[in-house]
């Protein structure tokens, strides 16, 4: 059968023409497409900014439903999802994201960042923990470190806490850990104590000294170990060089200090520093640290009770203090007995809530000083002085 040339003729328009009208047909999806998509994601973003998160969520679903594979999209509906305390559908969200092979290395790295956060906001710290350790080799990683050390500060775990800070230390970016650092060795020593390992405690307070020379927490604790194996003396050496690298701590090693003091027969010495201190920074702990050394036995209680009446005077005129008022009272014998109790039980009503100790961070108040806030966990939030001398 021959070839008649004529239809060649004839096809190549034809060809030609179905081509040009496919084009045509796959543009305008393509247009209709684009147009739908950023037209649900503006729409999101306008009720973002009016502050209406049902409506933006509704709006960020339904674009990545019209493109599911615009990252960006999914990214900005988890972000929403955590907002709002709705982690578990945060968590599809990112764990999708990680689910799927065409997103370039970056973007996965960030669905692993998302998905931490989630874990963390949602209390799964043990699952936050894998998903942050995921992230140690990424752009995400001195964030993930900074995320792992407030996990193992709120679960104690103080050697991990360690090695993080460490971590941190090492990228150079100026971070500075070793105040922490010297707590969690002084956790951690606390822990050896009372697994009775003294020597074990010991060494990991001196190695909090040199990771913070100038800290309180490391000599008060060296202290009281000393004091416990009976070397009195080493216990007061440790004292004496914690006034003089921490002096703003005086109030809390006061009352140790004196006891200390007339222990090892230094009381002269010791009422010289404190009196200086008081001087400097007057605080009710260390005026009854010096009543303490003015009579400290029993049989000199009427010397103790004169002293203390004008120490406490002498603290009222330049710190007014309830507390000091009180104690004043105490030892102010020519009162009326009827009046001095009504007004002894007045003041000491009202210097209960006076008499804590108050965080700086989160206002968390307490009858006792803590190195760590038991409220937001912050390390030396809490001043050493009582509320009312703040």
């Amino acid at each position: 059968m021959n070839f008649d040339p004529v239809w060649l003729l004839l096809a190549l328009p034809a060809a030609f023409g179905l081509g040009w009208l496919a084009s045509r047909l796959d543009l305008h999806q393509l247009r209709t497409h684009n147009r739908s998509a950023p037209q649900a994601y503006f729409k999101g973003l306008n009720h973002l900014l009016n502050e209406q998160q049902d409506a933006a969520i509704d709006a960020f679903i339904e674009a990545v439903q019209k493109d599911p594979d615009t990252s960006e999209l999914h990214f900005a509906l988890g972000k929403l999802f955590r907002r709002r305390g709705e982690y578990e559908r945060a968590i599809r969200v990112h764990e999708h994201l990680l689910a799927r092979a065409d997103i370039s290395s970056d973007a996965r790295d960030q669905a692993q960042h998302e998905l931490a956060q989630d874990f963390l906001k949602a209390g799964l710290f043990n699952m936050a923990e894998d998903a942050l350790r995921k992230l140690e080799k990424t752009s995400h990683a001195e964030s993930a470190q900074l995320a792992l050390l407030g996990i193992y500060e709120r679960s104690r775990e103080w050697q991990q806490a360690l090695a993080a800070a460490q971590t941190l230390e090492g990228y150079g970016k100026g971070h500075d850990f070793s105040q922490r650092r010297a707590h969690f060795l002084c956790e951690l020593a606390q822990q050896a104590l009372q697994n009775k390992q003294p020597d074990e405690a010991r060494t990991l307070l001196q190695q909090a000294l040199e990771a913070a020379p100038h800290a309180a927490r490391p000599r008060m604790q060296l202290a009281a170990l000393e004091e416990a194996q009976g070397d009195l003396a080493a216990a007061w050496a440790v004292l004496e060089q914690a006034l003089e690298h921490s002096p703003a701590a005086a109030p809390l090693m006061a009352s140790t200090y004196a006891r200390l003091a007339i222990a090892t027969e230094q009381q002269d010495q010791a009422r010289s520093r404190l009196q200086t201190l008081q001087q400097t920074s007057p605080s009710i702990d260390l005026v009854d640290a010096l009543i303490a050394l003015d009579a400290p036995t029993a049989s000199a209680q009427a010397l103790q009770d004169e002293n203390g009446a004008g120490r406490y005077i002498a603290h009222l005129q330049h710190t007014p203090s309830l507390i000091a008022a009180t104690r004043w009272l105490e030892h102010k014998q020519p009162l009326d007995d009827s009046k001095r109790d009504a007004i002894q039980r007045a003041l000491q009503k009202a210097t209960q809530p006076l008499a804590r100790y108050r965080c700086a961070a989160c206002g968390f108040a307490a009858q006792t000083h803590y190195w760590q806030c038991p409220g937001c966990h912050s390390w030396d939030s809490y001043p050493p002085r009582r509320v009312e001398e703040i």
